[in-house]
């Protein structure tokens, strides 16, 4: 659910304007709104230096572990950016060289001193570069050697006993040869590999290095509340939002500390921060939320549940093996072992479990084990297959095609069920007021569509009653929106109606995608274990045909997750939430605390 938000003015004291910070900073509670725009010489001079830090931070955490230096941070922050410093200057001087190579390499591995004293001594030479298909004719009484072309190029060294022009053909003469150039990047190459050895030796620090960072950014975050402050002769004072289940506290510091304060509900006009707070079966979807980085406005629905059970629902259509989601199991198993104690980690490794759990029932009921064909497989796992899923005929036999309908059709279900649920949803919550008519009417178009969609598409011959009472719904349902939007007056409805009845139409017909990418990834399982059974598992051959099923699943796993990414999350923030009004455009409770502590 999302917490209820109240809004706070809270005065002190300048003299107590530390000492209240302190103590804002230890309840943890309020989301603060800064009265004016900080600024100031203490927190720019914070914030370049927190840049600073996280500049070497990011270096080092790029970096495989190694042991500590046992050096204090700000030692191993100054030495990192020395070490930074002189790489880039090395790769700025490498950058140099190689250029200098890359113009001077046709005309090959000469001495520049030599034909420098060829000039001082009256033999004048030039290097040039002529067009191939533009030669000019060069002065009487100057040779030319060709020294080698390339497709649109001649180099040539060109020599004469008296001074002589041949711009603006004319190289500039190196001021070290070839050779001596290829030896300054080897040099400058042993440098940059000695640098980075430098950099490996001080990746044992990272953690040392991450304190001093949440440090720096604790003392940005310090200031910026602070000199976002308002001022009025010897009393500051700060606004923001908290949880109103924690006015207590407020009220029990602001009576322990003498300060001022007002409590306010939160207006139309105010956007308040989300707090999501929601039973622990549920958590597990705030991995999902955080990784796409949204949360609902406050005023919208929470639909962390329903994203949950959905996205679990969709993990299972798409991902579609069962063999996937036991290995899935065994590797959030693993995981878990492995993150014990690390509290952050937990929602993303129960998220897995969770839709793990859905992938391995729906994968046995469609009799999909690794893309084994079902007639393949044991007896007992054939017996764990649903016959509608599979479309099993009274013969024994499967009918692929069969299969593939009856499962579209439970996407098509799961669609209408889906976007059903967010009309009914607002419909419960607008219940006195006449935009609740929007919901009643879409609920009506929702079904009368998903009759044409089984039509169209499956080809599924509807009952006679069903058929007769589908205008009628569909022309009730345009009514009662009609009807809403006059009475709120929200005429622009009127001039999209055609176009958003068209885009429900489309909504429903979208969540064949659960179909569509799960027939492909079992293609893409057969077509591999086609590729291995053909190389056989004889001799040297099973080796090859090993990799070809481990590298074919690998590649089809990925697949696979790329597709709920895309497919998954886009049914439940795109299609589901257009219907239940959830723009996901809030903004993330975040109270003034250090960083990094829990809530």
């Amino acid at each position: 659910m999302i917490v209820k938000m109240k809004k706070l003015t809270l005065l002190c004291t300048a003299a107590q304007q530390e000492q209240t910070l302190d103590k804002l900073r230890e309840l943890k509670v309020l989301h603060v709104q800064h009265v004016k725009a900080p600024d100031g010489a203490a927190l720019e001079k914070a914030r370049n230096h927190l840049q600073y830090v996280q500049r070497a931070q990011e270096v080092l955490s790029a970096r495989p572990d190694s042991d500590p230096t046992g050096k204090d941070a700000d030692q191993v922050v100054d030495t990192v950016w020395e070490l930074l410093h002189k790489e880039k200057e090395l790769n700025e001087t490498l950058q140099s060289l190689r250029h200098e190579v890359e113009r001077i390499a046709p005309f090959g591995n000469f001495e520049p001193r030599a034909l420098k004293k060829l000039n001082e001594q009256g033999l004048f030479a030039k290097l040039c570069a002529f067009p191939i298909k533009d030669t000019p004719e060069m002065p009487e009484g100057v040779a030319i050697v060709e020294i080698s072309r390339d497709k649109n190029t001649t180099y040539v060294l060109a020599v004469g006993r008296e001074e002589f022009e041949c711009a603006p053909h004319e190289v500039r003469v190196p001021d070290q040869s070839l050779a001596e150039l290829k030896r300054h990047i080897e040099r400058a190459q042993k440098d940059l590999e000695e640098t980075e050895a430098e950099f490996q030796k001080y990746a044992g620090d990272k953690k040392l290095v991450d304190e001093v960072a949440d440090s720096a950014a604790d003392a940005v975050h310090y200031l910026e509340v602070q000199n976002g402050m308002g001022a009025d002769s010897a009393v500051v004072y700060l606004k923001g939002f908290y949880p109103a289940d924690r006015e207590s506290d407020i009220a029990s510091a602001a009576k322990d500390f003498g300060w001022g304060y007002t409590f306010e509900e939160v207006s139309d006009d105010d956007e308040p921060p989300t707090l999501l707070r929601n039973p622990k079966w549920v958590s597990p979807i705030k991995a999902a939320l955080d990784m796409i980085g949204v949360v609902p406005g406050y005023k919208e629905l929470d639909v962390s549940a329903l994203f949950l059970i959905f996205l679990s629902v969709f993990f299972a259509f798409i991902i579609g093996d069962a063999g996937y989601g036991l290995l899935f199991i065994g590797l959030t198993l693993w995981g878990k072992m492995k993150t014990k104690g690390n509290a952050a980690a937990q929602p993303g490794l129960n998220l897995l479990m969770v839709m793990s759990v859905f992938c391995v029932i729906f994968g046995a009921l469609t009799g999909n084990y690794f893309g084994i064909a079902l007639s393949s497989l044991p007896g007992w796992m054939q017996a764990l297959s649903n016959n509608y899923m599979t479309g099993k005929l009274a013969d024994g036999s499967w009918d692929p095609d069969l299969a593939a309908k009856n499962i579209m059709f439970i996407c098509f279900s799961i669609g209408t069920v889906h976007i059903s649920i967010a009309h009914i949803w607002n419909f419960v919550r607008k219940i006195n007021s006449w935009s609740c008519l929007t919901d009643l009417g879409w609920l009506c178009c929702t079904w009368m569509l998903y009759g044409v969609v089984l039509n169209m598409v499956l080809s599924v011959q509807l009952p006679t009653w069903v058929t007769a009472a589908q205008l009628p719904m569909l022309g009730t349902g345009i009514g009662l929106i009609i009807v809403s939007l006059v009475v709120s007056k929200s005429y622009f409805g009127l001039v999209t109606l055609a176009l958003d009845v068209i885009n429900n139409f489309v909504d429903i017909i979208s969540y064949v995608r659960l179909y569509a990418v799960g027939a492909a990834s079992l293609a893409i399982a057969q077509a591999f274990n086609g590729m291995a059974m053909d190389m056989g598992f004889n001799g040297a051959a099973a080796i090859g045909a090993a990799l070809i099923l481990f590298a074919g699943h690998a590649l089809n796993i990925i697949l696979g997750a790329m597709g709920v990414m895309v497919h998954g999350i886009r049914l439940n923030t795109l299609e589901f939430s257009s219907h239940a009004g959830v723009e996901w455009a809030g903004l993330h409770f975040n109270p003034f605390r250090k960083n990094n502590e829990n809530l």
